[in-house]
């Protein structure tokens, strides 16, 4: 496993509509999986998309555990989601904090839906129909953002929503 390096803001790759893929057992998807949840581990990530590691693929993993970054994250085991989409979308819409790999530095109170019910297909070439709710739901669309071309910016209600990584830490204390 490689661990890659993550585009940041401003690499045009994270601005572009990812390409779907045919090939769901191609030695290089495979390869790309494992190299995502490893660079995602390393990072303290939850999730990552491919384009993140500038790799045009309708590809991401959600790997949610409590790290450092998202102490309170339930864990799930690294999953492949390849070609993903949205079915449905819950009538309730929460803002909570998000940050990105590709967006160091900073934090934002974004606006998702609550639950979510998707289609997608797995490594195995197989198509999964979940619901997800709460963070996994949050990661979830995050990461779609990504095979989109959008950031967790372009989600923030008002510039008000946005904070660096130092004075969210800093809120964080003075709630907890």
């Amino acid at each position: 496993m490689t661990i890659l390096k993550v585009a940041e803001l401003g690499n045009p790759i994270l601005r572009c509509q990812a390409k779907s893929i045919d090939m769901f057992s191609e030695p290089k998807i495979v390869k790309l999986i494992d190299d995502l949840i490893s660079t995602a581990e390393l990072n303290n990530g939850v999730g990552i998309a491919a384009p993140q590691v500038s790799e045009s693929y309708r590809l991401f993993i959600v790997a949610s555990r409590p790290n450092i970054r998202y102490p309170q994250a339930p864990k799930m085991s690294p999953t492949a989601i390849i070609n993903p989409i949205i079915t449905s979308y819950s009538s309730e819409i929460v803002k909570d904090w998000e940050g990105c790999l590709s967006v160091p530095g900073f934090r934002g109170l974004v606006p998702r839906d609550r639950a979510i019910e998707v289609e997608y297909t797995n490594i195995a070439g197989d198509r999964v129909r979940k619901i997800f709710t709460d963070f996994i739901a949050r990661i979830f669309q995050h990461e779609l953002d990504h095979l989109d071309g959008l950031v967790f910016l372009d989600r923030l209600e008002s510039s008000e929503d946005l904070y660096t990584e130092a004075e969210y830490e800093k809120r964080m204390r003075d709630e907890g």
